[in-house]
């Protein structure tokens, strides 16, 4: 069965400015790669369909997602957060990239698809429960395991983030959750700027200094996230796939390779395969050189395709 590729076109058209590094050439830089590298071709492509209220209230507090359409604007920028921006178009981009995430859980438990990357924006791992943060809304991951959750009946949803930022928003929601392990790699200290603290209960911190690179990453990633997956057994894995750990991007310190985002993917399909037949849901996070992105992210989903 084929890997499948979502996005919507709403996702291209939030714009918070010219100047701002979450920018609409993001998904044009993947999917340009895509096409050059000749996989479209071989890919599902499927246009996302929207969150519904309901589903964003099983993740977020109710006053909240109200609140964010009722700041909607018709015409200019509103602030949310520092440096996160309303504009005509985005409440309808965060609203199909949640529901690319639920639509991306359907599609990968129902057995149509191996697995599933959902090529969106504005990304979602440093929203909150109450709160929109570091570019995000709405927890975009978070959404769709709530989903897989309820819907679906899973007990044990695998949650991997190895955006070079700490996903706050992600572990603030399931932090309680048993159902759920969360496991981060990120750059620390940097933003959110908050310690998060010793691992505990279905959180693992993987914590790594500015300048690390593939020897240290790939050490933490052996040794702390593969032994608790193994035992965590898992009945779906979600990726938080921010690529801007590379070494080129400018948002970070971490000195990460192409190599490094094909390793980690490879390692986490044979956990997938090993417990729960293959199934994995890969959500775009961050990752702000266009090049560098259209460049990692194109080797993660060659490798979701098991080419």
């Amino acid at each position: 069965m084929p890997t499948a590729y979502l996005t919507h076109t709403y996702c291209d058209r939030h714009n918070m400015g010219d100047e701002h590094p979450e920018s609409p050439q993001r998904l044009g830089a993947i999917q340009n790669r895509l096409i050059t590298g000749q996989l479209m071709d071989f890919i599902r492509r499927i246009e996302a369909t929207p969150a519904t209220r309901e589903q964003l209230i099983n993740t977020h507090d109710t006053a909240y997602v109200d609140s964010i359409f009722a700041r909607a604007p018709e015409d200019g920028h509103v602030e949310i957060a520092a440096e996160t921006l309303m504009m005509t178009h985005t409440l309808d981009a965060a609203l199909h990239a949640a529901g690319s995430v639920v639509d991306a859980v359907d599609l990968v438990m129902k057995g149509d698809v191996d697995n599933a990357f959902c090529a969106i924006r504005p990304p979602g791992h440093h929203a909150e429960f109450d709160k929109a943060m570091g570019f995000c809304l709405f927890n975009n991951i978070a959404v769709g395991t709530r989903h897989a959750i309820h819907q679906h009946g899973l007990e044990r949803v695998a949650i991997v983030d190895f955006d070079v930022h700490h996903g706050n928003g992600t572990e603030n929601i399931f932090k309680t959750d048993n159902k759920v392990l969360y496991a981060s790699s990120y750059q620390h200290p940097f933003f959110p700027y908050a310690d998060p603290g010793a691992s505990h209960d279905n959180i693992l911190h993987m914590p790594l200094e500015a300048g690390s690179g593939s020897e240290a990453f790939r050490a933490i990633i052996s040794e702390q996230l593969l032994p608790r997956l193994e035992s965590f057994k898992p009945q779906l894995i979600m990726i938080s796939a921010g690529f801007d750990a590379h070494k080129e991007d400018p948002m970070g310190q971490l000195r990460l390779e192409e190599s490094d985002f094909v390793w980690i993917t490879e390692r986490l399909m044979a956990m997938a395969d090993k417990h729960c037949e293959g199934k994995i849901v890969s959500v775009l996070e961050g990752g702000y050189n266009i090049d560098a992105l259209g460049r990692a992210a194109f080797g993660h989903i060659r490798s979701l395709m098991r080419l």
